[in-house]
Order: C-alpha cells, then structure tokens, then sequence
C-alpha cells in the first residue's frame, strides 16, 4: 500500500471517530440545552456502538457487491450534511434522529476503510496496528477538541468543523486509487452458533462485553460528574478528561513488552483487569484532578484487556478469522452501547457511588470467570 493511500485511510478514519465521540464531552451541555435528562443525552453516542455492534453481521449482505470507494464517498457525503444539520438543529428529538443516520453510516465506513487496509496482505499485522491506533487517536482528538471548540466558539461550531474535515475527506477519498469489492464475510446463523460452541470464545466475548460496558459508562458520564462536582468546570476542562484515552496508542505500540513481562498473554489480560478494577474503585474520589489523572491509569488497564483480547481471539481458530473477529466486535460494541445507557440511569437515579459498586462487581466476576476458565487457554497460559 502506498504512503498516499495508507495517509488517506488513516485521515478518514481519524475524522469518522471524531464525528462519533465529539458529543460526550458536550451531553452536559447538551443536556441543558435541550432540557433532557441525563439518559438522553447519553444516546447520542450509545446509538452509533448499536450499530458498530450489528455492522458486522449485516454489513456484508448489505455491501456485498458494492465498490469500496463507492461506500466511502456516499457514506462520507451523508456524514458531511448530517454534520452540518446538526450545527442549526434546536430540539432533541431531531439531534438524536439525525446521530442515527449518522450511527447507519458510519459502521459502513469503518468496515471500508478496514477492507482496503486487510487488502494489503504483506502489512496485515501492522496495518491492523494502525487502524487501532487511528481509531484510538480519532476518539481522542474528536474528545478533546470538541471540548475546546464549544467552549470558544459554541457547541454549533463543532459539527460545522467536522463537516469542514469530512469535506476535505472526501477530496482525499476521490483521489483514492482503490476500486476493489468490499468481499465482506457473510455469517450464517450455524457458523455463529459453531463458534460460540468452543467456550473459550464465549469467555472473551463476554470478558469483553463487560469491559466495554464499564470503559463506556463510566467515560459517558463522567463529564456530568465533574460537574457535579464543580459547576464552574468549563467544557475545555471536560473535554481535557479524556486525554487519558491516548494511552491506547502506546499500549498498542508497546503490547510485545507487556506480554513478555507477564510472560503469558493471558496473564497479562487478568493484570489489566485488576489494573481496570482498581483504577474503576478510585473514582469513588471527590477530587477532580484525581479523576483526571485516574482516566490514563484506567485506558491503560482497559486498552492492555482489550488489545490482547483481541489476538486471543483471531488466534484461536485456524479459519474463519474474519468472522470470529467481526463477532468480537459486536461484543465489544454492544457492551458499549448498553453501557452508554444502564449506567446512565443508575447514575441519575441512585447516585455516582452506587454506579461505581456496580462497575466493580461487574469487574469481579469477570476477573473470576476468566481465572476460573484460564486452563482452557493452554496456549496463552
């Protein structure tokens, strides 16, 4: 793959991670701005990890004889005007339809950009690495500058930028050389079923489906405890919180030494749940800037899980990679999504400190549940 087209790639993906985080800095604001409750403002990103979450089991009858580049400036060119929509829109219900428009799409450009990436088969591990890291730095940077933009310029102001970024996108996508079928994997209901057979999937996806939910729950309203905490915390402030998430970039670089630290893969996932589980029992904390320094601690525990989880599972079956993978995701996804949501309601209805109990039994059992079942990884154990 040329630097030109791994540059193009990797800008689209940066961009469509933004587009996806750039509101949960603002659902405090947002919050007000609507006059919703705290459940619904958290939507606007749980609508978009639903549908990361069924994408995978879809995506490839919807896209089965589409051009990959076809997809990316179609998809592409919906997210810029519903961007754009955004900026001028003055009721919730509007925002939340137009966000799952946007949640429709952007799974389309994410299994696109991953497609011309997985194309380059002499680069496959280390485009892999790269999509990872793009992913990560997009929901950073999407995160941290949305903050700073609504606060100096507006929250409006924010989604006329990223349609800004995606219009330069897709001037980027056109000159893109690339012109291949998508060839996405079509999973039957017993190829599904098979795999879910062999329990040591059923371990890492549900280790993982745990894991998303408290990663994403405790990130989603962690600006309305802030303020909470202290009402005069502007939104740049907010959107500094989650500069920890780039702690995912160098555990994605620096994987093979943790590993070879822990010595077993294994081991090393149940080092960064206890790492996540610790970190999760200090937000009990009423102090802001221990909870902004306990963010980085926290991203390193779940990106450590996370990323081994997922060579775990690409590596337990000889075949079929690309669906035990696309399942892993949908695992990952849906705990996301529903833990944009439950916690949410557990916040706003029994407070911080019983939401973060339930992040921390949750975190227990699945410590154990990997523990007690570690015998069946023979190979990473």
């Amino acid at each position: 793959m040329k630097k030109k087209e791994l540059f193009i790639i990797i800008y689209t993906i940066t961009i469509l991670l933004s587009v996806m985080y750039a509101t949960q800095p603002l659902q405090p604001l947002l919050s007000k701005e609507f006059d919703v409750s705290i459940v619904k403002a958290s939507s606007f990103t749980a609508v978009i990890m639903l549908f990361l979450a069924i994408s995978p089991i879809f995506y490839g009858y919807i896209l089965e004889s589409v051009k990959i580049k076809t997809v990316l400036m179609i998809a592409s060119s919906i997210l810029l005007i519903t961007n754009l929509i955004l900026g001028f829109v003055n009721n919730y219900e509007l925002f939340l339809t137009i966000r799952t428009i946007e949640a429709i799409v952007i799974p389309a450009i994410l299994t696109g950009c991953m497609a011309i990436l997985a194309k380059d088969k002499k680069n496959t591990k280390v485009n892999m690495s790269i999509y990872v890291a793009a992913t990560v730095f997009g929901g950073l940077v999407g995160r941290v500058f949305s903050g700073f933009i609504a606060e100096e310029f507006g929250w409006r102001i924010v989604f006329f930028s990223l349609s800004l970024a995606l219009l330069l996108g897709l001037y980027f996508i056109k000159s893109l050389n690339f012109d291949d079928d998508a060839n996405l994997v079509k999973p039957k209901l017993q190829d599904i079923t098979n795999i879910l057979k062999d329990k040591r999937f059923v371990i890492i996806y549900l280790q993982m489906f745990i894991i998303f939910f408290v990663f994403a729950g405790l990130l989603n309203i962690l600006p309305f405890r802030v303020k909470e905490l202290d009402p005069n915390v502007s939104e740049t402030q907010v959107g500094l919180l989650y500069l920890g998430y780039g702690m995912g970039i160098l555990i994605s670089l620096f994987i093979h030494k943790i590993v070879n630290f822990f010595k077993k893969e294994l081991r090393a996932i149940m080092a960064g749940i206890v790492l996540f589980l610790v970190s999760t029992s200090l937000f009990i904390s009423t102090n802001p800037i221990l909870l902004f320094s306990l963010v980085f601690v926290f991203c390193i525990g779940m990106f450590t899980i996370h990323t081994l989880s997922t060579r775990i599972a690409n590596s337990l079956k000889a075949s079929q990679k690309a669906l035990t993978s696309g399942m892993y995701l949908s695992f990952y996804y849906l705990g996301g999504a529903v833990g944009s949501i439950i916690p949410s309601i557990v916040y706003a209805e029994l407070g911080w400190n019983f939401t973060i109990y339930m992040f921390l039994v949750l975190l227990a059992f699945a410590f154990l549940f990997v523990f007690l079942n570690r015998n069946k990884f023979e190979a990473f154990n």
